[in-house]
């Protein structure tokens, strides 16, 4: 620590000693200078594809708006968001674009960083509280499956035996996809669903729940599930029991790897969904927050697409 009275114990010492204090105020200033805002992306998890492109899509478009961004991951625990939080808010962070574990669960996480006045844009999952967030950034899931179910009854052919696989119980997506689904099905006498079981969103789980389906229902002809990885976990089973080319298997989210088999005849569609424009308009929104705008639409939902075998070479990823 430098005290004043060392600038006046000799000539010597003011000139060696005031270029050196001009040193240090000068790096501090730029240290300064080179901080960048810090913005928080939490995701769900990152044990599926399709939360890995919303996550650094995210990160990446704040990194082109000039801030710096950090990916959370919570693992689908709601306990772990939680730290997120607190970690976030100590660290100073300016805003967070969040997709959360649970529509219920999460929406303290969200009412502390208000409290903290941290502006929270949710990303593709809903929380139960609409004025908690400053806006949520939705996939419209119900009409996303309200194509899919009519284009269900149509290869089904209006009759048969079929299964569904549901996500995460709390989730508002699963039971968007799911009702959205049976607005356009349970109108069909003829269409019989077996079985109806969770398998949270991971295609392992999907797998094993269709395995124990299968033994039961060795008969059916269709599984509806609500995203894709799931659809891949069903897609496996059936092949291990050489039920693949019998039963149709229809998904959601628009993952590369299910367009593929779209395209193979392995699946028969799924709901395209956008995690780049949810997470960009996110991006976007905090930092028109962080320039001063306050009021943005609580909810704005994005459109889903129905990928299927007529139209499938439309999402086909170029090289």
């Amino acid at each position: 620590m430098i005290t004043l009275h060392t600038y006046y114990s000799s000539n010597s010492t003011i000139w060696i000693l005031l270029p050196l204090l001009f040193l240090f105020s000068g790096t501090s200033c730029d240290n300064k200078e080179a901080e960048k805002p810090r913005v928080a992306v939490v995701v769900s998890t990152l044990n599926n594809p399709w939360f890995v492109v919303l996550a650094q899509s995210a990160a990446n478009k704040v990194k082109a708006l000039g801030y710096e961004a950090k990916i959370f991951d919570s693992q689908n625990n709601t306990a772990l968001e939680t730290d997120h939080f607190e970690n976030l808010i100590a660290s100073g962070y300016i805003a967070v674009l969040f997709n959360p574990t649970d529509a219920d669960g999460s929406i303290a996480n969200v009412l502390q960083a208000k409290a903290a006045d941290i502006p929270v844009f949710c990303m593709d999952r809903e929380i139960n509280n609409a004025e908690a967030p400053t806006s949520q950034i939705l996939s419209d899931s119900y009409s996303g499956c309200v194509s899919l179910g009519t284009y269900f009854v149509q290869e089904m052919n209006k009759s048969g035996k079929y299964a569904e696989l549901l996500g995460l119980v709390g989730d508002n997506n699963t039971w968007s996809r799911s009702r959205g689904f049976h607005s356009v099905v349970d109108d069909y006498p003829n269409l019989q669903m077996v079985a109806q079981q969770n398998a949270d969103f991971d295609r392992n789980k999907a797998m094993e729940v269709m395995e124990s389906i299968l033994q039961a229902h060795p008969d059916i002809n269709g599984v509806f599930c609500g995203n894709d990885a799931m659809a891949l976990g069903a897609y496996q089973a059936l092949l291990a029991s050489g039920l693949d080319d019998s039963v149709k298997v229809f998904g959601f989210d628009g993952a590369e790897e299910v367009v593929a088999m779209i395209q193979e005849g392995k699946i028969e569609a799924t709901g395209m969904q956008f995690p780049v424009v949810m997470a960009e308009t996110a991006a976007n929104f905090a930092d028109q927050y962080f320039k001063g705008k306050r009021d943005f639409p609580k909810k704005i939902p994005v459109a889903v697409e129905m990928v299927k075998s007529s139209n499938v070479s439309h999402y086909i990823k170029q090289d």
